[in-house]
């Protein structure tokens, strides 16, 4: 455990102190090994079992004391550099977006990255940290895309690893081993958003409890081999599974008595807050960030290089150009459009893969554990986990079209939902959908395949003969890594004379002095305006893991403009967050609210509707907007809110 505390996502390596501990640590836990296994082989000779047990407990103290003195060191230096952040202090916010855009509109930079997503707030903030002039551009809001409609999961990707075994295919187990490293870093960097989230995969047949054990023990060997193992695997009995997961059938439909299920370890996030986590912490880095800025075209040179790009402001119409060394296409699913730009001719880089998700009740399972079922009827994989209060059920994986607003269909919803039923003590019921989204995956092209299920999810860093570098590919777990090399790439090309990438081990914005009973301080140091006594628990919660080391800002909000109550009833959210977003996070209509900065869309359709008049208030209120604009917004998010819906189902 303590080499695992202190592998190498750990910082230790570069630290001589810290290494010189983990090597004390090493020596000490070869001698434990050694002492040990020569002490059973004589265990029957009392005095040398008596020296076994010594030696034992004196390698294992010796362990303890490296791990804490290596450690402590390494909290120590590493909470200095913290504390020397841009955005360490908690009311420490960006600059306003008008000012952003000023100066995309005066400044010359050295990266220009078009895509205010996942990888494009990562390429920002790695080279904005680098020292490099950096400017991002975004069509819509941040996270307005396939970032905010993920899986939730920050991993390694079990199936990758499976595929990886039985195809000997090296490029899936590169994929694995990457992911399982970033899925540290991540889980570290955004303490606020991110959790750790135990899964449960059922075994139904005899024959799967070994198969699933040793898979899941391969993954084991491969997160702890990349230095970031979160727990060992395990075989659960039906009856600690049946507590685990007190939901799950002990029958199957077709007379399949459960025989136990394996536990392991990933991840979980809330995705669109970690986006705007990393926006505004580039911003507060010194980028120039600004959302609902559209490329129209590419600037060129005499000699066909790119040198910028053409942009229109979309809340004034007003174009302008915005220049710069290299230009950094990270559009995702639009990657293509931005570089057929250029030239239309270009082949396809990307196949778009649609994965549909939907929101069910909390009663749906349990608070805090995950249920995968590794193989549905037709081969596909299906998962249930709770999310934020709710329990979030997917995916479904086939070709789609390109679309800024997907869809999911009802037939979609009916084979995640019959997917389900099999599994489940609950009746799963369509009227229990709370909420369905769609979103679209940008993979690497792969010309032989004909399905997305076997196309990698590997990220591709292509620089172009116009010198355009664009990005594409990968997963959420791997943005930081996408990032690193993409700005690797721009410093190769150009020459920039900059450090090297930063961002291992840089808590982002809100999670620099966040701590797990952060939610206490914020209900004891809050005044509750419109009533005695203290804020409710959850509400005090839902502010701490949406803001982490900023909720204090939202309830001081709350407390001097007496907008302390919730939007809707049966949801934390509180009318005070309408205006630190309005102000301090880029939000600029009703849809970012809703959908990118709280998540009320994504959990619960009808709740969002019902809050959209009061949202449409406040934020008219903050930004002055006029009778005329307060009903073209309120239009503009009731269709948005539509695609919380089946494509093929009636909506009021």
């Amino acid at each position: 455990e303590s080499l695992r505390w202190l592998g190498p996502s750990s910082g230790c390596k570069g630290n001589p102190n810290a290494e010189l501990a983990v090597s004390a640590i090493l020596l000490a836990n070869t001698l434990s090994d050694f002492a040990r296994s020569f002490g059973q082989w004589l265990h029957r000779i009392p005095s040398y079992h008596m020296v076994n047990r010594a030696v034992v407990v004196g390698g294992a103290a010796a362990i303890a004391f490296g791990a804490v003195l290596a450690r402590s060191r390494y909290d120590h230096q590493q909470h200095d550099a913290d504390n020397l952040l841009p955005w360490a202090d908690p009311l420490a916010t960006p600059a306003p977006r008008s000012a952003q855009i000023k100066s995309l509109r005066h400044g010359h930079f050295d990266v220009l990255v078009v895509g205010g997503g996942a990888t494009g707030c990562g390429v920002a903030l790695d080279a904005a940290t680098r020292g490099m002039k950096v400017a991002v551009v975004e069509q819509a809001d941040f996270a307005a895309g396939t970032s905010s409609r993920s899986t939730k999961l920050v991993h390694g990707g079990v199936r990758y690893l499976e595929k990886a075994f039985f195809q000997m295919d090296y490029g899936q187990l590169k994929l694995v081993f990457e992911a399982l490293h970033e899925r540290r870093v991540m889980l570290e960097n955004a303490r606020h958003v991110c959790n750790l989230l135990p899964t449960l995969t059922p075994c139904y047949r005899l024959w799967e409890v070994p198969y699933y054990w040793s898979g899941m023990k391969l993954y084991d060997l491969v997160a702890y081999a990349s230095g970031s193992g979160l727990g060992l695997s395990r075989f659960a009995p039906v009856h600690e599974a049946k507590r685990l997961f007190p939901t799950l059938a002990l029958t199957r439909p077709d007379n399949v008595s459960l025989k136990g299920t394996v536990v392991y370890y990933d991840g979980q996030f809330d995705d669109a807050r970690m986006c705007i986590s990393l926006a505004l912490s580039a911003a507060m880095a010194g980028a120039s960030v600004a959302n609902y800025t559209q490329v129209t075209s590419l600037r060129k040179d005499d000699t066909g290089k790119v040198i910028g790009v053409r942009v229109k402001d979309l809340q004034t119409n007003q174009e302008f150009n915005v220049d710069a060394k290299v230009v950094v296409n990270a559009t995702g699913i639009h990657s293509d459009s931005i570089r057929k730009m250029s030239h239309p001719d270009r082949p396809q880089m990307i196949t778009p893969s649609s994965g549909v998700h939907l929101t069910l009740p909390d009663f749906y399972s349990p608070d805090s554990t995950a249920l995968i079922v590794p193989k549905t009827k037709d081969g596909r994989v299906v998962f249930m986990l709770p999310w934020l209060g709710s329990t979030i059920a997917g995916t479904t994986d086939s070709k789609a079209e390109v679309t800024m607003r997907p869809r999911a269909s009802t037939a979609e919803v009916d084979f995640i939902l019959d997917a389900l039923s099999d599994y489940l003590t609950v009746q799963v019921r369509p009227e229990d959908v709370l909420s369905v989204w769609s979103g679209i995956r940008p993979l690497a092209l792969d010309p032989t395949q004909d399905s997305t299920e076997n196309v990698s999810r590997d990220h591709v860093v292509v620089v172009e003969p116009d010198n355009m570098i664009t990005i594409t590919g990968g997963k959420w777990t791997t943005y930081r890594k996408m990032a690193q090399d993409a700005v690797d790439a721009a410093v190769k090309m150009t020459g920039m004379d900059v450090g090297p990438c930063k961002t291992t081990h840089m808590p982002v914005a809100g999670a620099v002095h966040w701590k797990p009973d952060l939610f206490t301080e914020v209900a004891q140091n809050y005044t509750v305006p419109h009533r005695p006594g203290f804020i409710d628990t959850r509400v005090a919660q839902h502010l701490a893991r949406s803001y982490g080391d900023r909720a204090r800002h939202v309830t001081r909000i709350a407390e001097e403009q007496k907008l302390g109550k919730r939007l809707v009833r049966g949801h934390p959210m509180l009318e005070a967050e309408v205006v630190y977003c309005v102000q301090h996070e880029f939000c600029l209509t009703p849809m970012d609210f809703l959908a990118h900065r709280t998540r009320l869309a994504f959990l619960d359709h009808a709740a969002a509707v019902e809050a959209l008049p009061r949202v449409v208030q406040i934020m008219s209120k903050t930004l002055g907007w006029g009778p005329w604009r307060r009903r073209q917004e309120t239009i503009k998010a009731k269709e948005f809110l539509k695609t919380f819906t089946c494509v093929d189902e009636e909506v009021a």
